[in-house]
């Protein structure tokens, strides 16, 4: 036996040599292009921004590129980020929302991924629990287990995949550490209302009271811009004292390769400044500190921008509309560029291997915590929609005539 034979960690082979179902399919995507051509492969596997970069940011890094300051551009800042970047980003938050943040609330991440990784060994003790609801990122449980605490998924109400109270009453205990919250949501794009907000902040105030210890909620935010029809996201600090914010410029400014975002720590969490030290302690722990300089300093001038959002939109309502008409059942997405349909039978990846055999490459959900669905990623271009849904009528109909 290998595992067996080679003295390394079980926990971390297991993890490198099995990769998530969405990498599975976004590797099985590059094979089968290379094979029968892309344009002949309808790649809805991965959630990479299909739309550019704002000018902005281009012209921002041909800006800092000419300068000669070297030390400036490629050196190391701070280890929780430059002092002047996380002003710029203070300062923006607290225009857009009306809070009263400072470069001290703030550590510069590689994106969100990190941002919840830090967190989440800043926080956790022994025999602690961190709670999520269903569907979810298939990475928490990663982030959670390795941290060595417990992950909870909570089921949400299936028609509108917003929390269910009662089961998340249920699951609240002495343990409970925080509350993860992903709103819009990977995989469903659902975005919680303000009232589910309130009665969440409501909850958690009344069981942190009983247990004797603060409930913190972790708000992962990385498609927070990426809403329509004029959908609010309810910002948590306004709600909720014990918040902390993980965010990624990955989406907002489709720049999820360069890893830069930031951890939000406000004054209003108890014991702030002990926090924000543990969340230093973990960055250094996990080797995370100093992010990416010269995309800070990026950040630093484009803070504020958004990439042209729009097709997002125009990709959400071709696909749903075509979809439900062919006969698939979706969950209407509010916010992020993902499409959340029941599959037409019950094995969500039985049905993803019909899929393919029209060149469709779906994820399906049970890594979500939530089986018998599939997550289609949007943020491709129109015309592979286009080009798509011939496909995907066929596969409605292959279940339909049998």
């Amino acid at each position: 036996n290998l595992e067996e034979k080679i003295m390394i960690s079980r926990e971390m082979f297991l993890l490198g040599s099995n990769r998530s179902v969405i990498r599975e399919i976004f590797e099985y995507s590059k094979k089968r292009a290379a094979e029968i051509g892309a344009e002949n492969v309808f790649d809805f596997s991965i959630g990479n921004p299909n739309v550019p970069a704002p000018e902005g940011v281009h012209q921002a890094v041909r800006e800092l590129l000419e300068s000669e300051d070297d030390i400036y551009l490629h050196g190391y800042t701070s280890a929780q980020g430059d002092t002047g970047v996380r002003n710029a980003i203070a300062e923006n938050l607290n225009h857009r929302f009306g809070t009263d943040f400072k470069a001290e609330n703030l550590y510069m991440t590689c994106g969100a991924a990190a941002s919840l990784k830090i967190c989440i060994t800043a926080l956790r003790e022994e025999g602690d629990e961190f709670i999520t609801f269903t569907p979810f990122f298939p990475e928490y449980r990663v982030f959670v287990e390795t941290a060595g605490a417990k992950l909870v998924p909570v089921s949400t109400n299936p028609d509108s995949f917003q929390i269910n109270f009662e089961r998340l009453d249920e699951a609240i205990n002495e343990h409970t550490k925080a509350v993860i919250v992903n709103s819009p949501n990977n995989p469903s794009g659902v975005v919680f209302q303000e009232e589910t907000v309130k009665k969440l902040s409501e909850m958690l105030k009344t069981k942190a009271h009983r247990y004797g210890h603060p409930i913190y909620l972790i708000a992962d935010e990385p498609y927070r811009e990426l809403v329509y029809d004029g959908t609010e996201v309810p910002y948590m600090t306004k709600y909720y004292a014990n918040t902390l914010v993980c965010y990624s410029y990955s989406k907002s400014l489709s720049l999820p390769g360069e890893r830069i975002g930031y951890i939000l720590v406000p004054d209003a969490v108890d014991e702030s400044a002990m926090v924000y030290a543990a969340v230093c302690g973990a960055g250094r722990a996990l080797g995370f500190v100093c992010a990416p300089s010269l995309f800070q300093h990026v950040i630093e001038r484009c803070v504020g921008q958004v990439s042209d959002l729009s097709v997002y939109k125009k990709n959400r309502d071709l696909l749903y509309n075509a979809l439900t008409e062919y006969g698939y059942t979706c969950i209407y997405p509010d916010g992020a560029f993902y499409l959340f349909v029941k599959a037409l039978e019950p094995d969500a990846y039985a049905f993803c291997e019909k899929a393919k055999e029209q060149e469709l490459l779906l994820v399906p959900s049970d890594d979500f915590g939530c089986p018998g669905y599939v997550r289609i990623a949007y943020c491709v271009t129109t015309e592979q929609i286009e080009r798509a849904l011939p496909a995907f009528k066929a596969l409605a109909q292959s279940y339909q005539q049998a």
